[in-house]
């Protein structure tokens, strides 16, 4: 039985990022005992949700939240405050760190933020999309030895952003959640894996290989899992920490590079990438050349990822993906951070990938300012 008062309960988890899987998140962290405060740029007090779960049932998710505001801008308020009390009544609606502003889903309009401290963050979920990365944690007040969960598509994007000292654990889910109207419904609870951050790219030079054992890749076992961890599966449906866990979110950034890719750059339904031919031609070169660089990256890779890749779009053929849904919104994808974080590596292995960089530059081509 989850015990509330238990050390492991003791410090709060903080929310970046309140859209669909950080709402699902959310949900099992509170299920679980935890406390979870949303962070936001205003001084909304709370924030409210409804979770519609796959068997119908509305929850509605009612969160504590946390202004933020960056020591800098913190001054600059104070300054302008002394000379301009109107100059605290401004509203920002810019969206541009991830953190929603006030006014959105719903909300209604708040103050900015207070200029008092905030207090120091050890427990974070980072679930705003991964091109937000920077802005959005740009003044954080993390402690050195925080513990992150990095719930986002892709690989890389929080790379340079945590203290020295931080824990990131890498979160994998196969569930699926959209909005729907003023909720979010939760298409599938499937599985979820979790694991420590290990170096997922390009050695360095006289390094060992990322999966040799001594680089702590797949062929190492995955860390033991943190303390929580335990009482956190018993309310998060299929929640594993494998021991394998770097493979499997390889697969999930292989699927993501192309089925998000496809149903993004040519508007269509995830079962469409298999059905047309000319789309089946593009899927397979793109999941071969993905093949190539984790083969080089880690000699135990099994390759031959197309089955799986198939697999996954017809499970979720009338499925709307992430960056088809971006595409459509005229927002920013998370191109750079599946495909981009692919190309990066070839570049630096030595191995071309025409396919993927044909379509980073068809996707990007869409929104100048990346």
């Amino acid at each position: 039985m989850t015990d509330p008062a238990s050390p492991d309960h003791a410090e709060p988890w903080y929310l970046l990022g309140a859209g669909n899987m950080g709402l699902l998140a959310a949900h099992y962290l509170r299920r679980a005992g935890f406390t979870v405060i949303a962070l936001r740029r205003d001084a909304t007090p709370t924030l409210e949700r409804t979770l519609i779960l796959p068997s119908g049932e509305a929850v509605l998710l009612h969160l504590d939240c946390q202004p933020i505001v960056r020591a800098g801008l913190a001054r600059e308020r104070e300054r302008s405050s002394r000379q301009d009390p109107r100059a605290l009544s401004d509203d920002s609606t810019s969206s541009v760190s991830g953190i929603p502003p006030a006014g959105s889903a719903g909300l209604s309009r708040a103050g900015p933020a207070p200029t008092r401290p905030a207090p120091t963050i050890r427990r974070l979920v980072v679930a705003c999309k991964a091109p937000f990365s920077a802005s959005a944690l740009a003044g954080l007040p993390l402690a050195a030895d925080a513990t992150v969960l990095r719930l986002q598509n892709g690989l890389g994007s929080l790379d340079g952003l945590l203290p020295d000292g931080a824990r990131m654990i890498e979160v994998v889910s196969a569930s699926a959640v959209k909005c729907d109207g003023d909720a979010h419904r939760v298409v599938a609870e499937n599985d979820t894996w979790m694991g420590d951050c290990v170096a997922a790219g390009v050695p360095a030079a006289g390094g060992p290989a990322a999966g040799d054992p001594a680089a702590g890749g797949p062929a190492a076992g995955a860390a033991k899992p943190p303390p929580w961890f335990a009482a956190l599966a018993g309310h998060w449906p299929k929640l594993h920490w494998p021991d394998d866990f770097r493979h499997r979110q390889w697969r999930k950034l292989i699927g993501n590079a192309v089925i998000n890719a496809l149903t993004g750059l040519h508007d269509v339904a995830n079962g469409r990438v298999f059905q047309d031919p000319a789309l089946a031609s593009e899927a397979e070169q793109l999941a071969r050349e993905a093949d190539r660089v984790f083969t080089a990256l880690d000699p135990t890779w099994p390759g031959d990822s197309l089955a799986g890749v198939r697999a996954l779009a017809e499970a979720t053929a009338g499925n709307t993906s992430s960056m088809r849904a971006d595409m459509q919104a005229g927002a920013l994808t998370e191109i750079d951070a599946i495909n981009g974080w692919l190309l990066r590596q070839a570049d630096v292995l030595g191995i071309d990938l025409p396919t993927h960089r044909r379509i980073v530059a068809a996707v990007q081509a869409r929104h100048p300012e990346l």
